[in-house]
C-alpha cells in the first residue's frame, strides 16, 4: 500500500510532464514521404523535356527551317494556319525577308509549310517545357513540399526556362535582319545560336543534377586521396564536355562541318593554311569555319582523352557498382560520340546522322553528370 502511494503521484507527475512538453513542441510539418522522390521525378522529366527540345532545335537548324516563323507572339502563334489565304498569308511575310530572296526565292508554298511546321513544332515544344516547370512548381510548393534552398533552385531554374524562350527570339532576329554589306547567306548569328544552346545545356544540366541529388542516395566512400583526385577528374571531364558541346553550335551556326570533310587530316594537312585567316586573330575563333572546325576536333579528342584516363585511373580504386557502370557508361557514350562526329564529318552532314551527334552530346553531358553525382561527399 506504501509502495503505491509513494509512487503514483511520481509516476502522475512523470506523465503531466511528457504531456507538456508534447505541447511546449511546435507541430511536426515534415512532408509525406513521397514528397522529394516526387520532386527529384518531376525534375529528371523536366531535364527529358529539355534535351527534346535541344535535340529538335538541332534538327530545326539543319533543316534551315529557323527562319520560317518571322514574328514572334506567346499566345497569338500557338494556332497555325489552316485556311489557304492563311498559308499564303504567311508565305508572302517570308518573302519579305533575307533567306527568301537570297536563298529560297523558288521555294514553292509546299515547301515552306515544311520548314515552317519544323520551327512551329519547336517552338510549341519550348512552351510545353515551360508549363511542366512552371505548373508543378507552383503544385509543389502550395504543398509545402519544397525546403528553402529547393525553393530557391526551383525559382531560377523557371527564370531560366522563360529567359531561353526570349533567347531563342532574340537569336532569330539576328537572322531576318538585312546585311546590305554581307556575302554570306542569311543565318542567325553563331554566337546567339550558342548563348542560346549554352542557356539550355545550363537549364538542362541544373534539372539533371538537382533531380539525380534528390533521387540517388549518397555512397558512403572513404575520404582518401585517390577518391579526391578522381572527384577532381570527374569535375574537369565534364567541364570539357560542356564546352566541347557549346563548341558544336559554332560549327552548327557556320556549317563548319562542311568545309573540310576528312579526318583525321584536314585536307591534305594537319594544320590547314587558312586557321588564321581573319584579322584580328581572335575572330577566327568564333567566326573563321576553319578554325571552329579544328577547335571542335581538338576539344572532342581531348575530352574522349580525358574520359579514357579517367576510366582508367577509377580502375585503381575500389567503387561500388553502381558508380563503376557510370564510369564504364561514359567510356562507352564517349567512343560512341567521337564515331558519330567522325561519320557526320565523311558523309557531309547528313541530317539525320549530324542530329544523332548532337544528340550524342547531351547523352555524354548525362553520364557525365551522373558519375558526379555518384561521387558526391556524404555531409557530416
Amino acid at each position: 500500500h506504501c509502495f503505491t502511494t509513494c509512487s503514483s503521484p511520481r509516476g502522475k507527475g512523470e506523465g503531466q510532464l511528457s504531456t507538456q512538453l508534447r505541447q511546449l513542441q511546435p507541430p511536426r510539418e515534415a512532408p509525406p514521404p513521397a514528397a522529394p522522390p516526387a520532386v527529384g521525378r518531376w525534375l529528371l522529366a523536366c531535364s527529358g523535356a529539355v534535351a527534346g527540345a535541344v535535340v529538335l532545335g538541332g534538327v530545326t537548324r539543319l533543316t534551315e527551317s529557323g527562319l520560317s516563323m518571322v514574328d514572334w507572339h506567346l499566345v497569338k502563334e500557338m494556332k497555325p494556319p489552316r485556311t489557304q489565304q492563311e498559308w499564303e498569308a504567311e508565305f508572302q511575310k517570308y518573302q519579305q525577308f533575307p533567306e527568301f530572296k537570297i536563298l529560297n526565292h523558288d521555294m514553292t508554298l509546299t515547301e515552306f509549310k515544311f520548314i515552317w511546321y519544323m520551327e512551329y513544332s519547336h517552338r510549341m515544344w519550348g512552351r510545353v517545357v515551360g508549363l511542366a516547370y512552371i505548373l508543378p512548381a507552383a503544385y509543389f510548393w502550395q504543398k509545402g513540399w519544397l525546403s528553402r534552398p529547393m525553393k530557391g533552385c526551383v525559382l531560377a531554374l523557371c527564370g531560366l526556362v522563360c529567359f531561353q524562350g526570349l533567347l531563342g527570339w532574340y537569336m532569330v532576329k539576328s537572322g531576318l535582319e538585312e546585311k546590305p554589306d554581307s556575302y554570306d547567306i542569311p543565318r542567325v548569328s553563331q554566337y546567339r545560336l550558342a548563348a542560346h544552346l549554352g542557356s539550355a545545356l545550363v537549364l538542362y544540366s541544373a534539372s539533371l543534377w538537382t533531380g539525380l541529388s534528390l533521387l540517388l542516395p549518397r555512397h558512403k566512400l572513404p575520404e582518401t586521396h585517390q577518391l579526391l583526385r578522381l572527384r577532381q577528374y570527374a569535375h574537369g571531364t565534364t567541364a570539357l564536355i560542356f564546352l566541347t558541346a557549346l563548341s558544336g553550335a559554332f560549327v552548327a551556326g557556320l556549317d563548319a562541318g562542311l568545309v573540310y570533310n576528312s579526318f583525321p587530316k584536314m585536307g591534305e594537312r594537319w594544320i590547314p593554311d587558312d586557321l588564321l585567316a581573319f584579322s584580328p586573330m581572335l575572330r577566327n575563333f568564333f567566326e573563321n569555319p576553319t578554325t571552329v572546325q579544328f577547335d571542335h576536333r581538338i576539344l572532342g579528342i581531348t575530352s574522349v582523352t580525358a574520359v579514357t584516363a579517367l576510366y582508367l585511373f577509377s580502375r585503381k580504386i575500389p567503387l561500388p557498382r553502381r558508380t563503376r557502370m557510370a564510369v564504364t557508361s561514359l567510356l562507352a557514350v564517349a567512343c560512341m560520340q567521337v564515331g558519330l562526329g567522325i561519320s557526320t564529318l565523311l558523309l557531309y552532314v547528313p541530317t539525320p546522322l549530324a542530329a544523332t551527334h548532337q544528340s550524342g552530346s547531351l547523352a555524354l553531358l548525362s553520364v557525365a553528370l551522373w558519375l558526379m553525382s555518384e561521387l558526391r561527399r556524404v555531409p557530416k
